[in-house]
């Protein structure tokens, strides 16, 4: 006989930048929380550029992404919360009583009170190459992400693409390869202006508006040499490479929520000013949340955190405070300050 289900206050989806610090911080407002990520792993899309340098965190000086993970993931674990991994949510039922029955692909079901939506961009697949036979060279010198930057020293690399990643791998690879070269279809990059004024002062070749057009092997398992084609002349060059890493986006997927009712688009759920979406109990924080004063950074996820988990207190008790206390006037945290030595008043 299955054991009943527990109720949980908070079920947070999504183990990024917004899920960790929601799951902290719902500990600090003394909610019972759960934490449910579909990977095996906690990080969301920062997992895909685990050796990038953040450098606008508050409090951080630059810090390794890598490490950025591993403090999030340590301080998300503060108060104890259920951590799930490896189970992607599809399916919400409404209980009787207004409490939500969370439902996985798998078949496990989680009951709780509230939700908080941390999806981020949701299960994220790269974007491939659409050049034919463009698979065969993935086991060898054609990458999609860059998880780590030696592999590449001293190699003439193309990157095709224009968006935050490519601009970042650009810069991050400047001074490791050989050479780097930048394919891109528009003379406009979608990455921060500033690290695009970076890749465009350094001795990053940048090409615009060019494609990638063709994979050139000389023995059939790497890549050799590339064509790019101008997109308005289509004038064609062959460029010797090393390697070729291709950032052409990624595709999300919100199967299954995105048939729950709410007021979404193809990336984002819209919220209100206290990140509440239009289903009730239902809350959203980070990439996945769209709002008029939205702030896209890793310290706007963690105030979207806040504020969702505030709302969902407020919505489960009126009369709770509006707002969690600061840690150095928190109870919750008085035993972790004697364990660690520290004076109280």
């Amino acid at each position: 006989m299955a054991e009943p289900l527990e109720l949980y206050d908070v079920t947070i989806i999504g183990g990024g930048p917004a899920g960790m610090y929601a799951a902290f911080y719902s500990g600090m407002r003394d909610l019972k929380t759960k934490l449910i990520e579909a990977r095996n792993e906690l990080g969301g899309r920062m997992l895909i550029y685990p050796e990038k340098m953040i450098w606008d965190v508050g409090g951080f000086a630059p810090i390794i992404c890598e490490q950025l993970i591993e403090q999030l993931a340590r301080q998300a674990q503060v108060f104890d919360p259920t951590i799930v991994f490896g189970q992607h949510i599809k399916g919400l039922e409404v209980q009787e009583d207004g409490t939500y029955m969370l439902v996985a692909e798998t078949g496990e079901r989680h009951w709780t009170r509230t939700i908080v939506l941390a999806l981020g961009r949701g299960i994220l697949k790269m974007a491939k190459l659409e050049i034919e036979g463009a698979e065969r060279y993935e086991v060898s010198n054609l990458h999609y992400t860059v998880q780590e930057l030696e592999p590449f020293r001293g190699k003439k690399v193309l990157i095709s693409g224009g968006g935050n990643s490519a601009v970042d791998w650009a810069n991050e690879l400047e001074s490791i390869a050989g050479s780097v070269t930048v394919v891109h279809r528009r003379d406009q990059f979608g990455g921060h202006e500033k690290n695009v004024i970076r890749m465009k002062t350094s001795s990053v070749c940048v090409k615009t508006p060019y494609a990638l057009s063709q994979l050139h092997s000389s023995d059939g398992k790497t890549i050799g040499k590339v064509t790019i084609c101008h997109i308005e002349t289509g004038e064609s060059e062959q460029l010797e490479v090393d390697a070729v890493i291709v950032n052409h986006g990624l595709k999300s997927d919100f199967t299954g929520i995105n048939e729950w009712g709410l007021h979404m688009n193809d990336w984002n759920v819209f919220t209100g000013g206290k990140l509440e979406t239009n289903l009730p109990g239902i809350f959203a924080a980070g990439d996945f949340a769209d709002y008029t004063s939205k702030v896209n950074l890793i310290a706007g996820a963690f105030s979207d955190a806040a504020l969702a988990v505030n709302s969902a207190k407020l919505f489960m008790d009126p009369e709770a405070p509006r707002m969690a206390y600061v840690s150095s006037h928190n109870d919750r945290f008085a035993e972790k300050n004697r364990a660690l030595g520290v004076a109280i008043d």
